[in-house]
């Protein structure tokens, strides 16, 4: 694993609200979500790999996606987060690392998936970024080499978490939610359509994914009550 640290800016902590401030309601809403999760999964069988996308752009999916990892590895797993939008990657701009290497990298080349994953600044946790933009994500989502990638991660951690580009966006959520155990859909208040959300329902209905439910994004007007978990 290659070992990136480096201190975050005021909006990196921001969005890991989970780091920055553990006692918020916030963070207590995210683990929330995360027991909703375990406990929307059939009994006896386990949920490894987890999609968190979103209908369109900044609904939320990316900070949610990211803050879902930080509860995940303070209860104790070995969690690892990637970033699968390699068109408008985030998550190294959330936890201040480098992307030269990372997903894309993976998928395109042989190197070794530890030389891909880099270390974070919380216990338990770590992240491979989006790699360099490649030419062809749709396709690199889609090859075998994802499939290997993903069964040979799942010997080293407990949860793999993927923030995925949006659902009516392009086909790449589509594409890795039907290779995951489990998908969850991240919806804003303001700026989600109706339309939007039941066009990304019928997309991910056509790759049968496992939808487990709905995270709804709230009103900032009310801090303390902005994230609520729908299981489906």
């Amino acid at each position: 694993m290659r070992k990136t640290r480096r201190s975050r800016n005021a909006s990196s902590r921001k969005k890991l609200i989970s780091i920055a401030d553990k006692t918020s309601p916030i963070t207590e809403r995210y683990r929330t979500i995360r027991t909703n999760i375990q406990y929307s999964f059939p009994y006896g069988k386990k949920l490894q790999t987890l999609v968190v996308t979103s209908p369109g752009v900044g609904e939320g999916k990316s900070t949610t996606a990211a803050n879902l990892a930080v509860v995940y590895a303070n209860f104790g797993q070995k969690v690892l987060i990637i970033d699968a939008d390699m068109r408008k990657p985030t998550l190294d701009k959330i936890f201040s690392l480098e992307k030269q290497v990372g997903l894309s990298t993976l998928l395109g080349t042989n190197i070794a998936a530890k030389e891909c994953i880099q270390d974070s600044l919380e216990k338990n946790l770590s992240v491979m970024t989006s790699g360099p933009k490649p030419p062809n994500p749709a396709e690199l989502l889609g090859s075998e080499r994802l499939e290997d990638v993903i069964s040979e991660l799942k010997n080293s951690y407990e949860t793999i978490i993927f923030d995925t580009p949006p659902l009516t966006a392009v086909t790449d959520a589509q594409i890795l939610a039907s290779k995951v155990d489990a998908t969850v859909m991240v919806v804003s208040e303001k700026l989600t359509k109706k339309t939007n959300f039941q066009t990304a329902k019928h997309l991910l209905e056509l790759v049968n994914a496992n939808v487990l439910g709905v995270v709804y994004n709230a009103s900032k007007e009310d801090e303390n009550q902005s994230y609520y978990y729908y299981g489906s």
